[in-house]
């Protein structure tokens, strides 16, 4: 049996254990992020959408998910 890594990661401000090598749209979808109502920052930079396949998880990355809220 093959041993799974654990990295700790913080979303949000809040530290999350996810497996190691997983990608940030992998990690989004489990949390069921809707993708086109918000803005994606890794590591205090706005990440491309069109990236996020492409984009691994390290230890202690740190994401800030932005919903986007309409209203007058």
């Amino acid at each position: 049996m093959k041993n799974i890594k654990k990295i700790k990661i913080k979303t949000n401000g809040k530290l999350s254990i996810i497996q190691e090598n997983a990608t940030l749209y992998n990690y989004l979808k489990k949390l069921k992020v809707p993708l086109k109502k918000v803005a994606i920052e890794l590591n205090y930079e706005i990440v491309n959408k069109k990236h996020l396949k492409k984009i691994k998880l390290k230890k202690n990355d740190k994401i800030e998910i932005v919903h986007f809220i309409g209203g007058g």
